[in-house]
């Protein structure tokens, strides 16, 4: 007869992995269309899907001009047909799938972020561990060279933007 303390310790710790939200897992994809400058959808294996570029919120389309120029460049690092890698970190509560965009090992949220064509998500930063710093340097950078939406004397950060949008349609 199994002794049960080592029993009940297996299951408790089964249990515990099974609810633990799964991570960094890596998938292969290949670019369908650039929705803005932080959204994607892409096909991987026989789904569609779209993809949320984690850690980093780039402006929104009406943020004239900076929302265009941000959604041009995400075209020109990502053109429908190009191979990347996700490094996916979680699903959000519309449905998009949230992860890193990698073309030959590059971060494409990182590059993004240092041309100044978005911002570091702080709220979101925990999911993007191995780029993080990376991110925050980069923006660093950006500020100070004044690059793309850096180049505002006062910008509106993407998220003020929208609580603003929605504050003036209630």
């Amino acid at each position: 007869m199994l002794p049960k303390i080592p029993f009940v310790a297996i299951s408790v710790l089964l249990v515990a992995q099974m609810s633990l939200p799964v991570f960094a897992k890596n998938l292969t994809a290949t670019v369908v269309s650039v929705g803005d400058g932080d959204t994607i959808r892409v096909r991987t294996g026989n789904k569609t899907v779209t993809v949320r570029l984690a850690c980093i919120d780039a402006p929104e389309m009406k943020q004239s001009p900076w929302g265009q120029q941000s959604s041009a460049r995400l075209k020109q690092l990502l053109p429908v047909g190009q191979g990347i890698t996700l490094r996916t970190i979680e699903t959000d509560k519309y449905k998009r799938l949230v992860a890193e965009v990698f073309v030959e090992n590059r971060s494409v949220n990182v590059s993004m972020v240092q041309e100044g064509q978005a911002v570091v998500y702080r709220q979101y930063l925990k999911g993007c561990s191995e780029s993080k710093d990376s991110l925050l340097q980069g923006e660093n950078t950006a500020k100070q060279q004044r690059l793309a939406f850096w180049s505002q004397a006062n910008p509106v950060m993407p998220w003020d933007f929208r609580h603003r949008a929605r504050v003036l349609t209630l």
